[in-house]
């Protein structure tokens, strides 16, 4: 969430950010608000003098023997009493309508983020690599997985509908390796404590992390049928419980920063997706992923950005992957995110390259959402700031995999970092 203070001090300014995130700000809207809001603390003020005031006056005139002016201050100050109720009651309608408002604003891009509306604007920052050649035309992944029978994409709609897919034989163990060397490589080298972490969560948490309430309709609600119980949302990313780990806490300031690795499966409704990615398993309701999570002090937190990216790109770079990097533009940029880098990793079964990790820098967009604070020098809580990246997408990793080191009789060679995992240097369908 925003600081409300930036908005009563700095709006236009705040005005041209969201607009370079694509947001037109009804300002109209909220200095209405806003002006009815300071109304109603002025008037309140007035009328809590105007009854203490005259609570003292009550006492005086007790001592006087004035007992009739008394009692005709007392009725006067009960009315008082019914006034502030009703102003009352409309402050929490005002509070509730810019608390609901402030919800809704994303968070504002770092003057480093690109002009731009849409992904077509990202800038590449730097390239890894180059693309395999074939003297073959390669396969793509679903041509891949049914040669080895290795994925079945009827099987999954037959249990749960479209966009899901169950995974047998090699691609089964070559997305458990996938999963195994990620996290051993970001434990190992890269310093994270792996967690393990629910799948279903409260809507606060959720609201925590920016999920809720603006994309309630991207996600999978648990809702008890008789109407009792607690009412839980299946997690679109494990960035959503790692982060909030510190919700409503006050952090030591000498374990900053925290890292955590966590592999989760999540789930997303891609209420938005219609039409994209129908074909194959780069676009699923359910995909696995191994997530990466930093809490920092605020004047770390930019460097903390690039490490991270740092760490994702080193699980390509592992497994020698052609992919770039971008700086995704205002326009594609994250609801939560003040800078976002995307890995895109090449797929020769499309020919070009698609995304495979998001490597964000919330600042304290979220920490403001979830309380989540440290003390600071002179002892005073101070909001930290909260980072997440893909360390990375397990389902588009093996993707990759797959389609890279293909070979033309359809055996898949694999690769020096997870031939331990494997325990072999090639993948071969039956019919070899």
């Amino acid at each position: 969430m925003l600081d409300p203070k930036l908005l009563r001090t700095h709006l236009d300014e705040v005005v041209v950010l969201l607009k370079k995130k694509g947001v037109d700000f009804d300002v109209a809207h909220y200095q209405s608000l806003e002006e009815r809001r300071k109304s109603l603390q002025i008037e309140t003020e007035a009328l809590q003098n105007k009854r203490k005031d005259g609570s003292k006056t009550i006492g005086l005139l007790m001592k006087e023997g004035r007992q009739d002016e008394a009692e005709q201050l007392k009725q006067e100050i009960s009315q008082i009493g019914d006034a502030l109720d009703a102003l009352a009651s409309e402050f929490d309608q005002v509070s509730h309508a810019l608390d609901h408002l402030m919800m809704e604003l994303p968070n504002l891009p770092d003057s480093s983020v690109p002009e731009g509306a849409s992904e077509t604007d990202n800038v590449e920052v730097a390239i890894q690599g180059t693309a395999p050649e074939f003297n073959f035309t390669p396969r793509d992944h679903i041509e891949l997985g049914e040669l080895f029978s290795g994925l079945d994409f009827d099987a999954a709609a037959n249990l749960s509908g479209s966009r899901f897919v169950t995974m047998h034989g090699a691609f089964a163990r070559l997305h458990r390796a996938l999963i195994q060397y990620m996290l051993d490589m970001h434990t190992d080298a890269h310093g994270y404590q792996e967690t393990y972490v629910p799948y279903l969560v409260d809507g606060a948490v959720l609201e925590g992390t920016g999920q809720l309430p603006k994309f309630k309709d991207d996600l999978f609600r648990i809702a008890p049928e008789d109407g009792g119980g607690r009412e839980r949302y299946l997690i679109p990313t494990a960035e959503v419980p790692l982060t909030n780990l510190v919700r409503n806490q006050i952090v030591p300031a000498d374990q900053l920063p925290l890292q955590f690795v966590a592999h989760t499966p999540c789930f997303r409704a891609e209420a938005g997706s219609y039409g994209r990615d129908v074909r194959g398993m780069f676009r699923q309701h359910q995909f696995d992923k191994v997530e990466l999570v930093w809490v920092t002090h605020p004047d770390a937190s930019w460097d903390a950005l690039e490490a991270l990216r740092s760490h994702a790109e080193a699980i390509l770079q592992g497994l020698g992957l052609h992919y770039r990097v971008v700086n995704l533009c205002g326009g594609d940029l994250g609801f939560s995110a003040a800078k976002t880098y995307d890995l895109e990793v090449w797929l020769p079964g499309q020919s070009q390259f698609r995304e495979i990790s998001s490597c964000s820098n919330c600042v304290d967009f979220q920490a403001r959402r979830m309380q989540a604070r440290f003390r600071n020098a002179q002892g005073k809580p101070e909001l930290v700031h909260t980072l997440n990246g893909s360390g990375v997408a397990i389902g588009r990793c093996l993707i990759a995999v797959v389609e890279n080191y293909q070979n033309e009789d359809g055996s898949i060679r694999v690769p020096a970092c997870l031939q331990p995992y494997l325990n072999t240097d090639c993948l071969k369908p039956a019919s070899l």
